[in-house]
């Protein structure tokens, strides 16, 4: 089954091709949409031009030639004598393209009965006021048609299959051209989509100078201009962030420095504790927004080594003051990958400091599983509290985004630990894959071999 833009699965490559699927197609393309235009277009003047024709010429050159054909015919009967010659018949037959039958007391002959049962099934009849007959005195009755036209003897056929093959070729050429002509939306289409990613690299192809690679012109210079706006953005915030640094530093050194008195010549031990608490959060902040930013840079690079990942699991617990009832599932022999130490370590503590935090009130403590899979290593940490909402797992790895029940700034964090767990497994080449426990909440990753 196949998964379509949105992470989810598509069900029509189960069901195979489903009735209308040709329809949509063609009702998104402008491909197929022209070609059908121009292909209708010159079927319908086809028909108009020899509806037209036909009916000019059968109404006009019916009535003109009408008296010389049945002069004619009177002079065809004249020599055919009476009773009629089939002997002449047969010779008048095989030097022009007529068919002619005779019918009556003496005589009954034809030369072309296909072509008068053709008359008959036709409902033109050959008795009556037919003026292709006549009637001799002797009570034989005379009746012409269109015999084999030269047209249709030999190789002259071929003519329609050769008509019919370069109405084809037409065809396919116009879909080639339009198909040519139409290529810059692919590009552009192309082009949009890496820059909605953010991937700024490569710009879309200009194939030709006309309104089409004006707008593909267009669209590179829009996404340059929105380019250069990130990067000041990116880079304001990492000036700040490397500017706050400083000062944040000085202020939690001085508050740790300051005399604590009871009796007001310093602050009290709780309020100093609220003070250097403060400070420590908007250190980890601005911490935070610093590592994220460069691992959200197209430029980001990683300090591979070989990393045993069961042992920097039990480090970032050993570390944790309050992780000591973790529970540990760690697979015996597991391998040792190239990865970031510094930010795997970081993926772990965030993980587990995410599920220490909503474990307070759980029966059970939070749990790391590591296991082999799919020739990598899957990490899965879960809790066992409360859980969110299935609405809103996919904005958890969101930046400052906090759910509005449990999850509050009130127990602490501000909301880019997901996002920093995020931004470290698309580092390494994985995703993060949050998923409701039941109770409590999931989080795994796959790292590969």
């Amino acid at each position: 089954m196949r998964k379509n833009r949105y992470g989810g699965h598509d069900r029509r490559d189960k069901q195979g091709l489903q009735p209308g699927r040709w329809r949509r197609r063609w009702r998104h393309s402008l491909k197929l949409r022209l070609v059908t235009m121009f292909v209708l277009l010159a079927l319908a003047m086809t028909a108009i031009f020899m509806g037209g024709m036909q009916r000019a010429f059968s109404t006009g050159w019916r009535d003109a030639a009408k008296p010389l054909v049945a002069d004619y015919m009177d002079r065809v009967v004249t020599e055919l004598g009476t009773p009629p010659d089939v002997a002449k018949a047969e010779a008048l037959v095989t030097r022009l393209p007529i068919a002619i039958r005779i019918e009556g007391p003496q005589v009954n002959w034809q030369s072309h009965p296909e072509r008068f049962e053709f008359r008959e099934r036709a409902g033109l009849g050959t008795r009556g006021g037919d003026w292709l007959s006549r009637s001799t005195a002797d009570g034989h009755r005379v009746s012409f048609g269109l015999g084999t036209v030269p047209w249709q003897r030999g190789p002259h056929g071929l003519f329609g299959w050769l008509t019919l093959a370069l109405l084809l070729a037409l065809i396919a050429g116009s879909y080639i051209y339009v198909r040519r002509l139409l290529r810059p939306l692919d590009d552009i289409g192309a082009g949009a989509e890496r820059f909605g990613r953010g991937d700024f690299a490569e710009a879309i192809p200009l194939r030709r100078r006309d309104e089409l690679g004006d707008l593909a012109q267009r669209i590179n210079a829009m996404a340059q201009d929105i380019k250069g706006m990130l990067d000041a953005k990116r880079g304001l915030l990492l000036a700040l962030s490397h500017e706050l640094r400083s000062p944040l530093t000085r202020a939690r050194l001085n508050a740790e420095l300051l005399p604590t008195t009871a009796h007001g010549n310093g602050p009290g031990e709780p309020e100093r504790a609220a003070l250097l608490r403060d400070l420590g959060e908007m250190r980890d902040l601005i911490s935070d927004l610093l590592e994220s930013e460069r691992l959200a840079s197209p430029h980001a690079t990683l300090h591979r080594e070989p990393v045993d990942l069961a042992a920097l699991v039990r480090e970032v617990v050993a570390d944790m003051p309050d992780a000591g009832a973790v529970v540990l599932d760690l697979a015996a022999d597991l391998p040792v990958l190239a990865l970031d130490r510094m930010r795997i370590r970081l993926l772990v503590r965030n993980l587990l400091d995410n599920a220490l935090r909503y474990s307070e009130e759980a029966g059970q403590p939070p749990r790391i599983v590591l296991s082999r899979q799919d020739g990598g290593m899957l990490l899965e940490v879960r809790d066992f509290g409360p859980g969110v909402d299935a609405e809103q797992l996919a904005r958890l790895t969101e930046p400052f985004y906090r759910t509005d029940s449990v999850r509050q700034r009130a127990t602490g964090g501000v909301g880019l630990g997901m996002y920093l767990c995020q931004l470290v497994a698309q580092a390494h080449g994985s995703r993060l894959e949050v998923r409701r426990a039941e109770p409590g909440l999931s989080v795994r990753l796959l790292l590969a071999g």
